[in-house]
């Protein structure tokens, strides 16, 4: 029998890439990227079907409280750098710090289009004008609508989480159908925003591979609605006899509104202590998010009013030294001082690492004579924006995926959602960690290659590199102008403190906020545990210099005196 000419091969379908460099192993700093093409060598520098072939999904830092001055650590590109990846188009699913907060240090390494909703487009804005960066990458695309670049076919799918237009992510490219989730809870009553539609999620059944959050994976049950955390709230506040600061994430939207309504029920007014919480509200305010939010006072004026009337919602639940709360916590507001009577809500769980920076917070608070409320002794204070076990089994039970990768977590978090879909009978071999190429094809997932991530840390305020620290140019930056400081400063327990106001003169150097750095310049001392006045000058004199760098135009010549006196510390 005649063999024929032409032997028809079968088509092969080209695979799908998942590249996460932060969100793995890991609580925040979320970034992953998706590619469609084959790669020739699995992944480590060979010919790709497309040169853009690429997207990059969120863009979020961590702060690392861990290291002097809470600097912020953000995804390592380079990684991309190395594979020639470039991605054609950022998406972002919501507004966390998480999620958008590296945006600004690392969208300039790409220049592409950045697509976000409408809130999450304007936090960003307000990040890239505070760093100089123009803003017309940054495209508005509601929740629901859909979008195309290169072979990707993408549509935001609203979900419930603790800040509105929180979506999860299809990407369809070729053959392959993804949901990247993002952050979301089954929440019947958000309070801001509708509740999940089934119906959407069932009408896109069924899935190649969910990429999920697996940050309450290990939790039995359903997550607290907003709804439960509002009523709550308002019963705490109304027992509540002296004034009252509730600390609560700045994002979390529906949490400030519930207060808000919670000191209106109660007879007090509002005010807001912390710039990203002003900064929050300010931005969700103009796209209709708070209307229900009871006018606000300025912390200026709350001395006007008797103590039964007033709360406070400030920032600093995780115990940040620069945040709101820690300031009150030290006696170092300049509007608003804690006294006996008052009550301090914590109402935020604590992030994994942060326990012994709370536990301070809490320390400086009671000293005070406050009375505290947190997780501990009052849990229905606070609801997590994450689906536990009955809400991970409920969704999957829609969307019917095939595949599944655990991302958004620690190990842990990580192990508990691979078992949950083994139990469903969804296929979950991999566990990913922050630099692995996975690869999507016919026959599942596959680990193609393994890029070990070195944390990437800058500075919270960094414009560039800073001077004299063998930071790239930076260290060849000439100095403008001179500023002159004295300060006397007094040994504590944990550090030193300035005692009696600065003195303080830059008349000959660039504009500055004096009052923003005398806060920095408190808790900068407060940090610094050393025995002498020359080493404390040697740990002071670069932190001081990188601050300079970073809020001003031009570096001033600096010369510092530093003075010990003898004080008496509070309590003592």
């Amino acid at each position: 029998m005649l063999q024929p000419r032409v032997q028809i091969r079968p088509r092969r379908r080209p695979p799908l890439h998942f590249l996460p460099l932060g969100g793995c192993g890991e609580i925040g700093m979320n970034l992953s990227l998706y590619g469609f093409g084959e790669r020739s060598d699995g992944g480590r520098g060979g010919k790709r079907s497309g040169e853009d072939d690429w997207i990059a999904v969120d863009c979020g830092m961590m702060i690392r409280q861990d290291l002097p001055d809470n600097p912020l650590q953000v995804p390592d590109l380079s990684t991309l750098e190395r594979l020639s990846i470039r991605p054609r188009a950022l998406i972002i699913t919501h507004g966390h710090e998480d999620h958008i907060g590296a945006a600004a240090w690392l969208w300039p390494k790409w220049g592409c289009p950045i697509h976000a909703t409408p809130l999450a487009a304007g936090l960003l804005r307000a990040k890239f004008v505070e760093r100089g960066l123009a803003t017309d990458a940054i495209q508005v695309i509601e929740p629901g609508e859909a979008l195309e670049t290169g072979p990707f076919t993408l549509r935001l799918l609203p979900l419930t989480h603790s800040i509105p237009e929180s979506c999860a992510l299809l990407i369809a490219a070729g053959e392959h159908r993804v949901l990247h989730t993002g952050d979301w809870k089954l929440d019947p009553e958000p309070l801001i925003g509708p509740p999940i539609s089934a119906a959407t999620f069932r009408a896109i059944a069924p899935v190649d591979l969910v990429v999920g959050d697996s940050t309450n994976a290990p939790l039995p049950g359903h997550s607290r609605s907003e709804g439960e955390v509002a009523e709550a709230l308002t019963r705490t506040i109304d027992q509540c006899e002296g004034r009252v600061v509730v600390s609560c994430f700045a994002s979390n939207l529906a949490r400030v509104l519930a207060i808000g309504r919670a000191a209106r029920r109660c007879g007090r007014r509002v005010s807001l202590m912390g710039r990203s919480m002003e900064r929050m509200v300010g931005v969700a305010r103009q796209l209709g998010y708070m209307d229900d939010l009871p006018p606000l006072v300025p912390v200026a004026d709350l001395g006007y009013l008797p103590p039964e009337e007033v709360l406070v919602i400030a920032t600093g639940s995780q115990g940040e030294p620069r945040a709101a709360l820690s300031r009150l916590s030290r006696g170092r507001h300049p509007h608003f001082e804690l006294m006996t009577g008052d009550t301090v809500i914590f109402s935020a769980k604590a992030i994994p690492g942060n326990e012994r920076l709370i536990e301070r917070l809490k320390a400086g608070l009671r000293h005070f004579g406050v009375s505290l409320f947190d997780e501990d002794n009052h849990p229905e204070l606070h609801a997590s924006g994450h689906p536990a076990q009955e809400e991970l089994r409920t969704f999957y039970g829609w969307v019917k995926p095939r595949h599944l990768l655990p991302v958004h977590g620690e190990a842990r978090h990580q192990q508990a959602h691979q078992s949950l879909a083994a139990s469903l009978g969804i296929q979950a071999p991999l566990m990913p960690t922050n630099g692995d190429l996975i690869r999507l094809d016919a026959n599942g997932l596959s680990l193609t290659a393994r890029h070990p991530q070195q944390p990437h840390i800058v500075s919270q305020d960094e414009v560039a590199a800073l001077p004299g620290l063998g930071g790239g140019d930076g260290g060849h930056r000439s100095r403008h102008g001179s500023l002159y400081l004295a300060l006397s400063v007094a040994a504590t327990d944990s550090g030193w403190t300035r005692i009696g106001r600065l003195m303080l003169d830059s008349s000959q150097a660039s504009p500055m906020d004096e009052t923003d750095f005398a806060d920095w310049l408190d808790d900068c001392l407060d940090g610094i545990e050393v025995d002498s006045l020359a080493e404390l000058r040697l740990a002071l004199q670069p932190r001081l210099l990188g601050w300079l760098a970073d809020h001003l135009h031009r570096v001033p010549e600096v010369h510092l005196q530093i003075l010990a006196v003898e004080a008496e510390m509070p309590g003592e």
